[in-house]
């Protein structure tokens, strides 16, 4: 029998937004814990499971919870909130396919900012809690009544989505919940799915062969950053096609191991792959090239400890990797640093404390510059300034250096949470033009969608303070801060190094 205290789920009166929640003591300069009155190293091991198994209940009932609070929000952001002129023009004819018809469109740019996550994330949240509450409700009351838990919740909506948009499947839809509810946490996740694949194959086989062509529309090739300098490359393809491919691969790579390649099978199979799609050795075709971006402070460059690391399309990297990579570029070499053959090399300067960016410009401009000195004073001494951030102009549109600086500094779209690179972004003017100038410190980065929110909805407010922090305000107050990549807090002292 359990003993002693445990967590439970309570409903109380809350304060306004604005108040101090009154259970939320303050112990010193840190919050409540729960840990504070629950000792759970006092605990026996029986009694440890059987609050294991309680929390996983409260933070199902939670999951349906918070899925009806999104789906609410929704609600409140409809259709009828978005005039023609907030959407500056039709939205894309996808959004009324999805499962987030009905709602406004830039709901889901709000409810990524209330939640702190991407938009993508926050799409996908809001498609689940709609899902659940407007279509599954079987699905929703067994996750709030604690009888299953959110991943596999999520699993059954996942599964279930293409019927529920076509509309004319409801019966099908509440069949196989009828079906896979009870045995559902019995099984494992990709098992769960794999029976809700089943059941729909037999009630509605053509629903799962739409399922199928929708999939295939889907390949797609992407990057995942995992650290330490290394990238995984996720292919998205049909079953047959991905096999081949990685049977390709590793049969090459068996055989460079077999005529005595000491490295590890994965690294070759690797190389391999790497070999296959950019064919080094085919010059039968016109070129194809990339922008890499590398941002490399001097010490990365020099090898000092201690320094701010170098970053390669916005991942950090060694010192070590830095000059590696500089090297397969031909980019470091004992003439000094030069640009790529075929390529161009910027140079960003930045303010060794504060990590502000002072200036980019192009590697035969800095040298130019450093030739021909203070036009004033020519025989040298001087403090004078003869380079900094691109002047003000009264054009609409960005000059080539405004947006060489301004790209370099964001690095991605500003937008909290929001992770378009700069080079696939618009440059916007924070104050829109003419109000505000056209300055460095009035343009920032943002993808097209957070451009069009920015414009066209109502109730969003931006504001940038000189050195490009970024302040974004939601219609209901939720307000969030983004930085320029390496500038430091205020709070924030030199590496004593």
């Amino acid at each position: 029998m359990f003993e002693g205290y445990g967590v439970e789920l309570a409903v109380a009166q809350v304060p306004s937004p604005d108040e101090p929640c009154p259970w939320a003591e303050q112990r010193g300069t840190r919050a409540f814990r729960l840990t504070d009155v629950l000792q759970v190293g006092t605990w026996s091991t029986a009694t440890k499971v059987h609050e294991l198994g309680r929390v996983q209940q409260l933070e199902s009932m939670l999951a349906a919870y918070r899925s009806t609070l999104v789906a609410e929000l929704a609600g409140d952001r409809a259709d009828f909130l978005d005039t023609a002129a907030e959407r500056g023009g039709e939205r894309p004819a996808s959004w009324s396919e999805g499962g987030l018809a009905g709602t406004g469109e830039f709901f889901v740019d709000e409810l990524a900012q209330v939640l702190r996550c991407s938009v993508t994330e926050a799409s996908v949240r809001a498609e689940l809690a709609l899902l659940l509450t407007r279509h599954l409700q079987a699905t929703w009351a067994a996750l709030a009544e604690g009888r299953i838990d959110w991943p596999r919740a999520r699993a059954i909506a996942a599964e279930l989505s293409e019927p529920v948009r076509r509309g004319d499947r409801a019966a099908v839809v509440a069949a196989v919940e009828a079906l896979v509810l009870p045995r559902a946490m019995d099984l494992g996740v990709q098992a769960l799915r794999t029976a809700v694949r089943r059941e729909l194959v037999r009630l509605d086989e053509g629903a799962a062969e739409r399922r199928r062509r929708n999939a295939h529309r889907g390949a797609d090739v992407r990057v995942r950053p995992v650290g330490d300098g290394m990238s995984e490359l996720v292919t998205l393809l049909p079953h047959e096609q991905a096999v081949a491919v990685r049977d390709a691969a590793d049969a090459s790579a068996r055989m460079a191991k077999e005529a005595g390649d000491p490295r590890p099978i994965g690294m070759i199979r690797a190389e391999v792959l790497t070999d296959l799609v950019l064919r080094p050795w085919d010059d039968s075709r016109p070129p194809v090239t990339a922008h890499l971006t590398v941002h490399a402070p001097l010490s990365a460059l020099e090898g000092r400890p201690g320094g701010e690391p170098a970053e390669v399309d916005g991942q950090p990297i060694t010192a070590s990797h830095l000059r590696e990579l500089l090297e397969r570029l031909d980019g470091l070499c004992p003439g000094g640093l030069q640009a790529p053959a075929g390529g161009s090399l910027d140079v960003a300067l930045t303010d060794p404390v504060s990590g502000r960016l002072r200036a980019v410009v192009p590697m035969r401009e800095l040298r130019r510059l450093a030739r021909r000195g203070c036009a004033d004073h020519p025989s040298g001494g001087c403090a004078c300034p003869v380079l900094d951030r691109p002047v003000v102009t009264d054009d609409y549109r960005p000059r080539r250096a405004q947006h060489r600086f301004v790209t370099t500094r964001d690095r991605t779209c500003r937008m909290p949470g929001c992770s378009v690179r700069a080079g696939h972004a618009d440059l916007d003017h924070v104050l829109p033009h003419p109000e505000g100038a056209t300055d460095c410190t009035n343009l920032c980065c943002l993808c097209r969608r957070h451009h069009r929110v920015k414009t066209h909805a109502r109730g969003w407010r931006f504001a940038m303070d000189p050195d490009g922090v970024l302040t974004v305000t939601t219609p209901t107050g939720t307000t969030r801060v983004t930085r320029p990549p390496g500038l430091r807090e205020p709070s924030m002292e030199p590496p004593p190094f």
